[in-house]
């Protein structure tokens, strides 16, 4: 007789466990166990348990291959979820083999796990092995289906048929909710993530610490009647009211700096949307700035075209955002601009704006506002600037080009790539909670009862437009993090924090994905001849970028340094783009004229004309305020249950060569974190975005 002992580890959440019985059957190279009943006196598959069994076989079964855990009825229990993190067995001969699960067994099935070692087609010769790995894509690719959303924006996950188990017996489910927050007038259709496959939802700690954030601040508002409060704010300092109770240095900073040129030039290198400024060598024929308009702003013995030719001069164009009509909001029309703003980085180290005029078409009617101009006039074009920013940041850089995109990335990865595969092992922790989380941002921002309709300008189609146009000029290039800020020409821009942080967390990154990616495909011919890999390189380009051929995106990738390109993109994408742009979202919009999302008088035809009363009644009114406040406080914090960039609790490499590389890339990371607060320490606003403690593995708010 062979005997194996076998441990069994139930997940940590709540309700991880099962009262469900289960069954194993071990499969090795000479042979196959019977199915055996785990089951002891007691409870078993607790949840956080690891619970262990011996399993008795008639002969030795060889070097284990596969294992299947059976789920099945217990008695007269009703049917009860299961989260298994692994199976790990101990054969007679001594040598120990894990079976990586890391997922919710739902009703009564059968699971198939491969043994960990990672491996690519070419790597498995055995014909189960084989046929196991076809199995396991074919079973996935009937369970998660690509859908049109908006047309024109990447494609997403549809999953028609699957509908959570009903539990009756006691309250085993995750918090269910149905958008309803008393006094809050959006109402969320949330009931789009209850159909999400259990692998694909928020664990029950993050579930509960996300949908009980927002009702207690809603009902404040409420109480207080801003919700209901369709009128202007009276004055300024009545927005500080609404702050959220835990207010931040940076927000306190906001909110006494923000209509300061100084810090309206410092939110290009260093706010939410870092990535737009580039270096002018040449004024736009659309933007007529001239010499004797500028001058007083670049400091003695200088001028308008030596500065050009210095590389001080900047510009920030908001063209994309040209030609969108806008809606109604509380019986208002509102109003919109596609605007450009000029820099100029002066020799002190400071980013300062010198000009602003708000249309893509000059004319007399589209006069160039400068820092000379009236107070008011010169504050409100600089407000203009902040509502494109609201734009360019939340439909641009956060939706799109981070939730979206990954997304995309993550569910070709699980259509096309197996579990034992080494790409579904390194990228697996990129994707958590992402499906949930933008299943959610769908309904709270992309649905007539949510944030876009109530709350922007825009409304739904025009926020959805801007993506959409944005899509249409995205390339691959873009993403490449290095290439990006040599084509900016911001390279060598001081005081780029975001710049600096973002290249190291970049290089780190890229070395582990190197050693990571070099270990399963030691030359070029493993590259291009691992067709799970092609398939999932074919699908991103087909699904992401519609089969846009324009943006530069692979069909597919023939050459160890270009998969090493890809994969160290797409958990950047998922990690720490997402980061720079997610984490100071409430600190830089709480307070709302730093980061209007609507305005409601159109921009101005002439100067001199606006005063205090004309600029508090431009911006939002008191409920459409609240209303953008509460959606972005509930979407920028990140609820409980964090794993932060480099932390892998869940094994899935077993390898030694792996892990190494993975304890060295958390090493990098925490020299990084070092840098970074010993750097802020000296600055008047620390910049701590994409400091690697506070970076998540993947999109999960």
């Amino acid at each position: 007789m062979a005997t194996y002992k076998v441990k069994v580890a139930t997940g940590t959440d709540l309700l991880s466990g099962t009262l469900d019985s289960i069954s194993l059957t071990i499969v090795g190279t000479q042979g196959e166990s019977h199915k055996q009943l785990l089951n002891h006196f007691g409870r078993d598959f607790a949840t956080g348990a690891v619970d262990q069994y011996t399993v008795q076989c008639p002969q030795d079964l060889g070097e284990l291959i596969i294992i299947r855990l059976h789920k099945e009825r217990y008695s007269f229990f009703p049917k009860d979820p299961w989260y298994c993190n692994y199976v790990q067995i101990c054969a007679p001969n001594g040598r120990i083999y894990h079976f990586p699960a890391y997922q919710w067994m739902d009703g009564y099935e059968t699971l198939s796990l491969r043994e960990a070692t990672g491996k690519t087609t070419a790597d498995d010769s055995l014909p189960i092995l084989l046929e196991h790995r076809r199995e396991e894509i074919r079973a996935k690719q009937d369970f998660y289906h690509w859908q049109v959303f908006v047309p024109g924006l990447p494609n997403y996950v549809h999953i028609p048929s699957y509908r959570p188990p009903v539990r009756r017996h006691r309250n085993r489910n995750r918090p269910e909710w149905n958008g309803y927050i008393p006094g809050f007038p959006i109402l969320i259709n949330f009931k789009a993530t209850k159909f999400l496959s259990l692998n694909l939802r928020y664990s029950f700690l993050k579930t509960a610490s996300f949908f009980t954030r927002l009702g207690p601040m809603a009902l404040a508002f409420k109480v207080r009647g801003l919700l209901d409060c369709k009128h202007s704010w009276k004055r300024l300092k009545d927005i500080k009211k609404i702050f959220p109770g835990k207010k931040s240095v940076v927000a306190e900073y906001v909110a006494e700096h923000w209509a300061e040129d100084t810090f309206f030039g410092y939110q290009y290198l260093n706010g939410v949307n870092p990535g737009l400024i580039r270096r002018c060598t040449r004024i736009p024929d659309k933007f007529p700035v001239t010499d004797d308009m500028v001058a007083p702003f670049l400091g003695e013995g200088t001028c308008l075209q030596a500065e050009l030719e210095k590389g001080n001069i900047y510009l920030a164009d908001y063209r994309i955002m040209e030609g969108f009509p806008t809606v109604e909001l509380s019986g208002r029309k509102q109003h919109h601009c596609a605007p450009l703003c000029l820099l100029h980085f002066g020799p002190e180290g400071k980013m300062m704006p010198i000009a602003i005029q708000l249309s893509q078409t000059p004319g007399p009617d589209c006069p160039i506002f400068l820092p000379s101009d009236s107070e008011w006039d010169w504050l409100l074009a600089k407000t203009w600037v902040r509502y494109a920013e609201f734009y360019s940041h939340e439909a641009i850089a956060h939706l799109l080009e981070t939730h979206l995109i990954a997304e995309a990335f993550g569910l070709a990865m699980l259509r096309n790539l197996p579990m034992c595969h080494p790409l579904y092992k390194l990228l697996i922790p990129h994707i958590r909670y992402t499906v949930q989380i933008n299943s959610i941002g769908r309904a709270v921002l992309l649905n007539e009862g949510g944030l876009s309709a109530k709350g922007m300008s825009l409304g739904v189609e025009g926020f959805a437009g801007v993506m959409v146009r944005a899509l249409s000029e995205l390339t691959y290039d873009s993403l490449y993090l290095p290439n990006d800020f040599v084509e900016r020409g911001v390279q060598d821009l001081p005081g780029y924090y975001y710049r600096d942080d973002s290249l190291a967390v970049w290089n780190a990154l890229e070395r582990y994905v190197t050693e990571m990616i070099t270990y399963y495909y030691p030359c070029d011919a493993a590259v291009e001849g691992d067709p799970e890999l092609q398939s999932w390189v074919q699908e991103i380009f087909k699904e992401c970028l519609l089969g846009r051929e324009s943006s530069g995106f692979p069909t597919c990738l023939r050459t160890v340094p270009e998969l090493i390109r890809y994969v160290t993109i797409v958990i950047y994408t998922c990690s720490a783009k997402h980061a720079a742009v997610n984490t100071g979202q409430m600190e830089f919009t709480a307070w709302m004229p730093n980061f209007p999302a609507s305005m409601r008088n159109p921009p101005m035809q002439a100067k001199g004309l606006t005063t205090l009363e004309t600029f508090m009644d431009t911006l939002p009114d008191v409920k459409t305020t609240c209303i953008t406040l509460l959606v972005l406080w509930t979407l920028s914090r990140e609820p409980d249950d964090r794993r932060p960039l480099g932390h892998f609790p869940d094994i899935h490499f077993v390898e030694e060569a792996p892990r190494r590389s993975i304890e060295a890339f958390r090493q990098r990371l925490n020299q990084i974190s070092n840098a970074i607060r010993q750097r802020n320490k000296c600055l008047p606003i620390p910049y701590y975005y994409l400091d690697p403690v506070l970076i998540e593995n993947s999109i999960s708010i």
